[in-house]
């Protein structure tokens, strides 16, 4: 037979309930507008009823608070987190492409259309007086026009190129730092999770972290309870939890965290001859990892890998993107006798056996199967066969034959490296094209005409390569050492216009100009770049850029959407609802009232059994 007295514990229970649930309201409408913040709900269920041993059995014994929890989906953090990744990969894309579709495009005044045509006017005005210096220096004039703006988009690309490594670096600390915030939060909440309670605030944290973490790199997670291997039945209230990023890269083990380290390339180890110095590797390292240990403690991270997602992947597809075109080959004979030791590398690529697309620097880094060495000059035959002179300092291990030779690595979207090729393609190609015809040209007083376009040895010096250094038949490199950055005008012509050849035979008179026609037809139908004359450059390059930056873009407008798509979907679970809290308000409240009324009449009812029935 139950208690006189039970009716008041199922009364309190009731006020108890009520009271937990009017506080998490309370709680509720106070972070109505906090960032991150997830509704909580109060469980309960009845509490176990009392057997009373009488004909109805059981009496109910009241409620029982189960838990505050959080209302939340893990399904739409999934969804969220996946488009935030791809969110911030075209974002990064989208931005920087359109910067470099600024440097690129013609005001009308400066651009690269606007000089070519001027050049082209200047010509004409030489032809109409071939034999005097003021018109051929007007033509060289704007000949230099042309180099300097290649000059400029060249050094502005290279910033830019800069600007992205020091984003990456940036990018690659953040993420450092949202592992070390989750794995002290995940002490944090198994410390208190592991007394019954659970630690909801904290949680809320933790999935902002990794919000914003998904917008930096692809996002996995996983949570599992822990079990005590000795009483698996025990509940220990604690939880195992992993992050991994970049498709498999363990970042978090609970609380365990791994560290993104951006490692500067040497100065001799440079993957592309047009990069700035300094770029950096990414490698993955331990917590204790401090900023001047040694690097050989560091794993590698794969940055050619397409799982990486998010900002970083979008900043490494801006910095590497060279369109898939990189060196590759096999070693196919080692001489291992010759000190220093050489391997030849045998490719197929098109592309690498045209030294106008060459992207090969001078002296760099180079992997030979699974090992790494550098370089310090290599040589080609004019066919599919390059040859390397290995740096001996290097040469832990003589290398393989038939092993995969690479430099750098293919990164099939068309960021800085790619447009700086393509520049380089059309400066030497067209260089080639008009020093051709210039040096099988006279000059007005007869004198053997002289290369037009070349390029400075050294930025610290005024040094420029001869017509016979970029034509060299032993090298087979021809005019590779040529690029957009050290372009410029024979200073045997800027000094001396009438070093100028504008005669295409040296029996012309003075004031004859048929090297100059022969230069026009070059420039208005020889094919010089991608399949279009010399003046169209722009046209081509403008349409790469213009349809990327279209691409990104279009593919950012469709994920911003998304994005709030699912935050809506995310919130209408998660959020919290103003109408539906004050709802629960009065819900509770009427609740909290009732069970106070019980009482009161519970009080009642023992005032009359003990003061005046005399129980």
């Amino acid at each position: 037979m139950v208690s006189q007295f039970f009716g008041l514990n199922i009364a309190a229970s009731g006020l108890r309930a009520a009271n937990a649930a009017l506080n998490t309201t309370a709680n509720n409408i106070s972070n109505v507008d906090t960032k991150g913040y997830s509704r909580q709900k109060v469980n309960q269920e009845a509490a176990d009823a009392l057997r009373v041993f009488a004909k109805y059995g059981c009496a109910g014994a009241g409620v029982e608070t189960i838990a505050i929890e959080r209302v939340r989906d893990s399904f739409y953090d999934v969804k969220y987190r996946n488009n935030e990744q791809l969110l911030g990969n075209v974002e990064q894309k989208n931005y920087y492409t359109k910067l470099v579709e600024q440097y690129l495009d013609d005001d009308g005044t400066t651009g690269f259309s606007s000089l070519f045509t001027k050049m082209e006017a200047a010509l004409q005005s030489v032809k109409t007086a071939a034999g005097t210096t003021e018109a051929k220096t007007t033509y060289v004039s704007s000949v230099r026009s042309i180099t300097e703006y290649f000059n400029n988009v060249y050094n502005q690309l290279q910033g830019l190129q800069s600007d992205i490594n020091s984003e990456i670096k940036l990018c690659a600390d953040r993420i450092s730092s949202i592992s070390q915030e989750v794995a002290s939060i995940n002490k944090q909440i198994n410390i208190i999770e592991m007394t019954g309670t659970t630690a909801n605030e904290l949680r809320d944290k933790r999935d902002v972290l990794i919000d914003e973490l998904s917008k930096l790199v692809s996002v996995e997670t996983k949570e599992t309870p822990v079990v005590d291997e000795n009483n698996p039945d025990r509940v220990t209230g604690a939880t195992r939890f992993q992050i991994w990023v970049a498709g498999g890269y363990e970042l978090v083990d609970t609380y365990e965290y791994r560290r993104m380290i951006c490692v500067a390339r040497d100065e001799d180890g440079s993957v592309n001859q047009n990069d700035v110095s300094g770029l950096y590797d990414i490698k993955w390292g331990t917590a204790s990892y401090k900023d001047g240990d040694d690097i050989k403690e560091l794993a590698d991270f794969s940055i050619e890998s397409k799982l990486i997602g998010g900002e970083l992947q979008g900043l490494l597809a801006m910095r590497d993107g060279n369109n898939n075109q990189y060196f590759n080959g096999k070693s196919t004979i080692i001489d291992s006798l010759a000190r220093p030791v050489t391997v030849q590398v045998e490719v197929d690529a098109a592309y690498l056996k045209d030294m106008n697309k060459c992207t090969l620097p001078e002296d760099g880094t180079i992997h030979i199967g699974d090992k790494t060495y550098k370089y310090d000059s290599w040589a080609y035959d004019g066919d599919k066969t390059f040859t390397f002179t290995i740096d001996n300092s290097t040469l832990s291990s003589t290398p393989d034959t038939n092993r995969l030779v690479t430099i750098g690595y293919g990164n099939d979207y068309q960021g800085i490296p790619y447009y700086l090729e393509q520049m380089n393609e059309w400066v030497r190609q067209f260089s080639s094209a008009v020093n051709e015809i210039m040096v099988t040209g006279y000059t007005s007083d007869s004198l053997e005409g002289v290369s037009l376009l070349t390029g400075s040895m050294d930025t610290n010096s005024v040094a420029q390569y001869s017509y016979e250094q970029l034509t060299s038949l032993s090298e087979n490199k021809g005019y590779y050492k040529l690029r957009g950055g050290n372009f410029e005008v024979n200073s045997v012509i800027v000094e001396n216009a009438e070093r100028f050849a504008t005669k295409a035979d040296v029996t012309e008179g003075e004031s004859e100009y048929g090297n100059l026609s022969r230069l026009k037809e070059m420039f208005e139908t020889k094919k010089i770049f991608r399949g279009a004359t010399s003046g169209e450059y722009l046209t081509k390059v403008l349409a790469d850029v213009a349809l990327n930056s279209s691409n990104a873009g279009t593919l950012e407008k469709t994920y911003e959407a998304l994005e709030v798509t699912i935050k809506n979907q995310r919130l209408s679970d998660a959020g919290v609802d103003e109408d539906e809290e004050a709802s629960n308000l009065v819900k509770y409240q009427n609740a909290y009232t009732l069970s106070s009324k019980m009482i009161q009449t519970l009080t009642e009812i023992y005032d009359r059994l003990i003061l005046q029935t005399g129980v």
